[in-house]
């Protein structure tokens, strides 16, 4: 089975990942392991021509980094198989696209995330690639 686990370096998200390290033969998730973090675009072209695209992709990169770098160490630390990556753009849109690329079979995610306003029972990313997904979704609070 190919799994996604959307990351963003918050608490959720590292529990998500916990969560599929400790029941990956469950999942039979060793046919393949995805990490998935998005980050939302840097408004308009009057910030790319300031500070110029390459320094708006070189903090993509970085900030992508930093918020992959946990949950690839939970994995690192048990051994297990992952493929990491990042995407630019809308959450559930990047989400789709990844999945339909990649024959993902399964998302994982955390309930919440780094997102700046939290709806009451889950984030609203989550309930965005909810609504979207063409495949099964595991929330993990």
């Amino acid at each position: 089975m190919k799994i996604l686990s959307l990351v963003d370096g918050s608490a959720c998200s590292a529990k998500a990942i916990e969560y599929i390290a400790s029941h990956l033969d469950c999942f039979q998730g060793k046919d393949g392991l995805h990490l998935l973090h998005i980050h939302l675009p840097v408004p308009g072209g009057l910030a790319r021509s300031i500070v110029g695209t390459d320094a708006i992709n070189n903090y993509y990169a970085e900030e992508s980094k930093a918020a992959i770098e946990p949950s690839e160490k939970i994995l690192r630390d048990r051994g297990i198989h992952y493929q990491a990556t990042y995407a630019v753009g809308d959450i559930a849109e990047q989400v789709q696209s990844y999945v339909t690329k990649q024959n993902i079979e399964l998302i994982v995610m955390g309930s919440h995330g780094n997102g700046g306003l939290k709806s009451l029972v889950m984030g609203s990313a989550a309930t965005r690639v909810l609504t979207m997904a063409s495949v099964p979704v595991l929330i993990v609070r």
